[in-house]
């Protein structure tokens, strides 16, 4: 069963801040140099600071990123720039967005809590994505520095009464603790909540749900990591030491608020290409569809494309093309029983997610792809827009780009059921969670108290 606890979360002195939307940053992994150094100058105190420190030349074991982001995590504290609560408490969000597909605004409600860190084989806490090596060794290093979380995990569970939410209603009938916008329009209110008999409702109505790991799967495999460190220099006694626990973001999956945006793949380079031979070898497994782009202006053209695809998606796998220097785009729909050929390997919720009929049928069957090759983040890049993602191969950019509808959430839901991973970039949680709200401290010697 999930075991959730409120704890003394530390935050910054909010009111000692003019301008709040100037200290919050994205996750770490969305950042670009650029955008990094964008953070860098908005103000002194932005997050990006602790989640995302600067390189230097002469790094050293002892003087590097994440040292100084370590150092700047104290002295933040005993300057009170960033102060605990007083009390254990649970931090109530709503993220109101735009989400672009003419529906209009829409609110999505989460809740900071901590969750126990569970085995990888439990059937607790789902991962849906596979991770990568690299990118926990530098969430690692971060966490061995400072003993903290900066940044949430944000886990889904399935609650369709809404019972978690209902017995959080009471604090949110009041003022927020904060509320602001920024600069892309969305707009953040978060809650402290206090109160040790809402603990326990919200407490007993998660303790039957598992919850899915949206994003942040390399956070969540880095806090377990990190509890195995503290584990072996401190031991397993007493139980439920703050190591045990992770920081979540969690939200409720039947939350008209919750977003799954597409990952559309990009290709800089794909080796003695030929269109005519390529579409040929495609037709063994779908029908393919051309649609002449009589249009300079990439606005209606990329809604033409994403109109066919979310209609043939409602049928069967559909997967939009575009490659740079042909004036059509390519609409390819999956025949029927061309499911079997993607491998006797694949269980069949697998088979289910157009990301893997591209990545069998498409990448490795048509264009001799290998997984190394998919795993190559020099060869393929991800773009959640459309119209970027069209725009980057008529630039020349990119060779190519491959289409996709979003997945859908009853897919994750079939996957983790059966204890399975999809391949990286399958899914798009949006808008991603902004770190800068609440932070967890590790001490070691902490004990959490359970509702």
């Amino acid at each position: 069963m999930a075991i959730i606890a409120p704890f003394k979360g530390m935050s910054y002195h909010f009111e000692a801040f003019d301008d709040l939307p100037k200290l919050f940053a994205p996750p770490y992994d969305v950042i670009s140099e650029e955008e990094q150094e964008k953070y860098y100058q908005l103000n002194p105190y932005n997050v990006i600071r602790l989640i995302l420190g600067k390189r230097k030349t002469g790094d050293s074991d002892w003087d590097n990123r994440y040292t100084r982001s370590a150092e700047l995590w104290e002295r933040w504290q005993s300057e009170g720039v960033l102060i605990p609560s007083k009390s254990p408490s649970m931090y109530v969000t709503s993220l109101t967005y735009d989400p672009g597909d003419g529906s209009g605004p829409r609110t999505r409600w989460g809740l900071i809590a901590l969750v126990r860190i569970e085995e990888k084989d439990s059937e607790i806490i789902l991962p849906h994505e596979k991770t990568f090596s690299a990118h926990k060794d530098d969430r690692l290093k971060l966490m061995r520095a400072s003993n903290a979380q900066f940044s949430q995990v944000f886990g889904v569970y399935e609650d369709p009464e809404n019972t978690v939410f209902e017995a959080l209603k009471g604090p949110t009938l009041t003022s927020p603790r904060i509320s602001f916008e920024l600069d892309d329009g969305t707009r953040h209110r978060m809650w402290t909540v206090e109160d040790p008999g809402i603990f326990k409702q919200v407490a007993s109505s998660m303790r039957e749900k598992p919850i899915i790991v949206a994003d942040g799967h390399h956070r969540y495999e880095t806090a377990r990591n990190f509890r195995n460190i503290m584990r072996a220099r401190y031991g397993r006694r007493p139980p439920n030491r703050s190591f045990e626990y992770v920081m979540m973001y969690l939200t409720n999956m039947n939350d008209e608020g919750l977003t799954i945006l597409p990952s559309h793949r990009l290709i800089k380079k794909c080796q003695s290409f030929r269109l005519e031979t390529f579409l040929e070898k495609l037709r063994e497994w779908f029908e393919v569809t051309t649609l002449p782009s009589s249009s300079s202006d990439l606005s209606p053209r990329h809604l033409v494309l994403k109109k066919f695809l979310e209609e043939k998606g409602h049928i069967t796998s559909a997967i939009g093309f575009h490659h740079h220097g042909h004036h059509s785009d390519y609409i390819f729909t999956l025949k029927q029983g061309a499911r079997h050929d993607m491998g006797e390997d694949l269980h069949d919720s697998l088979k289910e997610l157009d990301v893997l009929v591209l990545s069998r049928l498409i990448f490795q069957k048509a264009l001799g792809f290998s997984e190394e090759d998919m795993d190559n983040e020099e060869l393929f890049h991800y773009q959640n827009d459309m119209e970027k993602a069209l725009s980057g191969v008529d630039t020349g950019d990119y060779q190519m780009t491959f289409l996709v509808n979003p997945t859908k959430m009853e897919h994750v839901q079939n996957v983790t059921a059966n204890a399975l991973i999809m391949p990286r970039k399958s899914t798009y949680f949006y808008p991603k969670v902004i770190t800068g709200l609440v932070f967890n401290r590790i001490d070691p010697h902490e004990i959490i108290k359970l509702p």
